[in-house]
């Protein structure tokens, strides 16, 4: 029995300055998955994230549960979609645990207290990332790579059906990569509708449940990694040969020379 999309896309349309960044692109996250948006620089993917968070006008249409997810009033909107940015500059001197909790505000008015729920879901979400440790440091006392995860816990927290991410791993080592990796897995396994733009193509290949793949405004390929990053449309959309490895874990890509 085929599941239902949690947030689906269709023809949406971008337009800037005359040039179409988005054109007609469709895409269905279903809970449980874990999509990836890949594509190279410029293929148009943050701003079809954006659109599909409802941060930015689009023509076409973008549904909550099958509903407009326009129509939605913005605090429920907040409540069902977490949005992650690129870049993970904090610049006021704020406690990390502070700023884990600023995910909890969707549940809340500006007058009401923290409770005891509030508190729990945000020591799930720093668990998760593992910045527990860092709960009582200023963020501007840390590295970049635990920045990086300090923003993926404040979006944790938000404890939304539906989480965009784009590129999570830009900024962090290998070790931090695969574990942020298994948490967007392990949070799509838990029932979310996970996408992240990710432009390591072997951690693609790895973790994604499906790929949805980007060039030049338009996705040109939507599917399971294995059928979706074959070598031949490697080539065509990145302009670079891949040597695939067969690995206990499965299929590994490594790019090996430029075209």
């Amino acid at each position: 029995m085929s599941i239902a999309p949690r947030l689906e896309s269709r023809s949406i349309t971008v337009t800037r300055s005359g040039r179409r960044i988005v054109d007609d692109a469709a895409i269905s996250l279903i809970p449980g998955e874990l999509t990836i948006l890949a594509g190279p620089n410029g293929a148009g993917k943050t701003t079809l994230a954006r659109a599909l968070a409802g941060l930015i006008d689009c023509d076409g249409t973008v549904t909550f549960d099958g509903k407009p997810l326009q129509a939605m009033p913005l605090r429920e909107r907040a409540r069902a979609l977490a949005y992650l940015p690129q870049g993970h500059e904090f610049h006021w001197p704020m406690r990390v645990d502070a700023i884990v909790a600023l995910g909890r505000e969707p549940h809340s008015d500006p007058f009401s207290r923290t409770t005891d729920a509030d508190r729990a879901a945000v020591a799930r979400a720093m668990a998760a990332a593992s910045i527990t440790p860092f709960a009582d440091r200023l963020i501007t006392t840390l590295s970049g790579g635990e920045c990086a995860r300090v923003a993926i816990a404040r979006a944790l927290a938000t404890e939304a059906s539906v989480l965009i991410a784009d590129e999570p791993t830009a900024s962090l080592d290998e070790r931090h990569r695969l574990i942020v990796m298994e948490l967007l897995q392990t949070i799509a396994r838990q029932g979310a509708a996970v996408v992240a733009i990710i432009h390591n193509l072997a951690l693609a290949m790895r973790f994604a449940d499906k790929i949805v793949l980007m060039n030049e405004g338009r996705v040109v390929a939507s599917g399971p990694p294995q059928e979706t990053l074959t070598p031949e449309r490697i080539a065509s959309v990145f302009g670079v040969s891949v040597n695939r490895i067969e690995t206990p874990d499965g299929p590994l890509l490594i790019p090996s020379r430029a075209l």
